[in-house]
């Protein structure tokens, strides 16, 4: 499906550009910090006593987690140095498509990262199926909230009982509440 229109907003296309462009790299530096922390704690692990008692398995969890949170960092950081390496070549929309989809692929690798590394952690702690238990619902808290949810409110995946888009022009609908 299409993307839903948002009511005008008294702004041109360029300023629409800029404004969702700054919005995008805004959000993404949010990502970048998280993941960025993840990684410099991933990247010590193996200097770290006790780490060659790891078992083989837990290993492999690391060597998933260490490989998605640099995919992640590269997607997150990626945005801001094509920016700055486009800038005034007049290809924003470029830069926002391209910024975006690497803001899905970096959350992508970042719930992988996030998924392995709490495993590990809770493995090395308790053993092998309260890790495995602990890394399933990581993943799909991170795979409902960051994917699932925003493709059904966008349409694109649909569900019995979900409210079809307002009509173009309309009120957009109020905040859910919390």
């Amino acid at each position: 499906m299409g993307d839903l229109v948002e009511p005008p907003r008294g702004e041109n296309p360029k300023e629409r550009v800029d404004r969702e462009l700054g919005e995008l790299l805004q959000g993404l530096r949010v990502a970048s910090t998280g993941v960025q922390v993840l990684f410099a704690f991933l990247l010590t692990l193996p200097f770290s006593a006790g780490f060659e008692k790891v078992d083989q398995a837990a290993r492999w969890m690391f060597y998933v987690a260490v490989i998605a949170a640099a995919t992640a960092s590269i997607c997150f950081i990626a945005p801001a140095t094509q920016h700055r390496i486009l800038f005034r070549s007049g290809r924003k929309e470029l830069m926002l498509r391209r910024a975006n989809r690497l803001g899905v692929i970096g959350g992508i690798a970042l719930a992988v990262a996030m998924t392995f590394s709490t495993g590990l952690v809770v493995e090395a702690l308790t053993g092998g199926l309260p890790g495995t238990i602990v890394a399933a619902a990581v993943a799909g808290l991170s795979g409902w909230l960051w994917f699932v949810q925003p493709l059904r409110s966008r349409g694109i995946i649909g569900a019995e009982g979900d409210v079809p888009p307002p009509p173009e022009g309309a009120d957009p609908p109020p905040a859910e509440s919390t």
